[in-house]
């Protein structure tokens, strides 16, 4: 009877934390020559590997948000504007964000442990 009250309580304790949402981050590009990843109001520099969901704000046509990684390749397109929502598996190692069309000024990394 003991085992199974210890079971229950064991249960109850890890069932909650798996069925957590995952972590959301917010990612901007423009409207003018500016792209950002955020989890809150803070920069990502660091992650560690798990589920995300990703929410692009991409708020200009002559842009785009590129998220590129182990395992992942998402992009908004140039010519649009718009929301986008991604899941996303991130695994150890470096990721970049850029836009495409302005790489070499609009550009971001981030580490996955």
């Amino acid at each position: 009877m003991k085992l199974v009250a210890l079971a229950a309580m064991v249960a109850a304790l890890v069932v909650p934390s798996a069925l957590a949402a995952s972590p959301t981050l917010t990612g901007t590009v423009g409207p003018g020559f500016t792209i950002t990843l955020k989890k809150g109001t803070a920069k990502v520099t660091k992650l560690k590997a798990g589920s995300y969901t990703i929410k692009v704000s991409d708020k200009s046509k002559i842009h785009n948000f590129r998220l590129k990684g182990p395992g992942v390749n998402k992009t908004t397109s140039v010519g649009g504007t718009g929301n986008s929502t991604w899941k996303v598996t991130l695994k150890k190692g470096k990721y970049t964000f850029v836009c495409d069309p302005h790489a070499s000024i609009m550009k971001g990394s981030f580490t996955v442990s």
